[in-house]
């Protein structure tokens, strides 16, 4: 991963990132498929690794959440999160730590979570070392019988990725080695955001075999045609129904 260049990326739009998940269209999607893939954490402690803002570390502990650590490289996401998340009230049960998680971390997080969150960061691993990295990280600190939730994107080549009609575009896709990378502009944000990103073969074509290798089992990609916002304007999502740009799963850490 190109850690500064990237950071300097997401830092540039902080304070305006999380306007995107609220006005998009696929932001609104994401969020209801995210809510379903999480199912109840009352209770139980959360690793949101590339949280950025902590937009979805607020919304777990809304929903009962015992504590949320967010790992990200870029400070003024940090910052900004942490800002948001004290002025919710939250300042005592979501903590903020700046790292790569492609990296070995070596930040003072807790020995094990619940939950380990990984919503887009893998489509951030410049390299099949990274994406393993990144995947080391998170089964090394969710519990035996924990649950993984991510979300990727599908193969960035996708037709749907060249209109603005659900608030995302995907443009200059280059081939990589292992796989490809891209421009990413998200609408619903005065100015558009953009920032670079990768998606590597084996993530979006093998993610179960993938997942199997880091120990990973019972991997179930969740549903996304009967979602409230799909049925209310079945019309309006109809082609991306047919190719959806993104993929959720969850999966559990075998505890043999």
């Amino acid at each position: 991963m190109a850690q500064p260049k990237v950071a300097a990326e997401y830092n540039s739009f902080a304070s305006d990132y999380e306007a995107f998940i609220v006005n998009a269209p696929i932001g609104l999607l994401e969020t209801e498929l995210f809510f379903r893939a999480l199912g109840d954490p009352a209770g139980l402690t959360i690793l949101d690794l590339g949280g950025g803002t902590g937009l979805r570390a607020r919304q777990v502990v809304e929903r009962g959440a015992k504590s949320v650590d967010v790992v990200d490289f870029a400070a003024g996401m940090l910052h900004a999160g942490k800002k948001e998340a004290e002025m919710a009230g939250f300042g005592e049960v979501i903590r903020w730590y700046e790292a790569d998680v492609s990296k070995p971390l070596s930040v003072n997080l807790e020995t094990s979570y619940d939950i380990v969150l990984a919503n887009w960061v893998l489509d951030h691993a410049g390299s099949e070392e990274d994406l393993h990295q990144m995947l080391t990280n998170a089964t090394a600190y969710l519990k035996p019988g924990g649950r993984f939730v991510c979300v990727h994107t599908r193969d960035p080549r996708n037709p749907v990725y060249k209109t603005k009609k659900y608030g995302i575009t995907l443009s200059n896709i280059e081939h990589m080695p292992g796989g490809l990378k891209y421009w990413v502009t998200l609408y619903g944000t005065d100015p558009p955001a953009e920032f670079s990103g990768t998606s590597l073969e084996v993530l979006y074509k093998e993610t179960f075999e993938l997942c199997e290798k880091f120990g990973l089992v019972d991997l179930q990609v969740v549903p996304f045609g009967d979602a409230q916002l799909v049925r209310n304007d079945a019309e309006f999502w109809k082609e991306w129904v047919e190719q959806p740009t993104m993929e959720f799963f969850t999966a559990r850490k075998n505890d043999q």
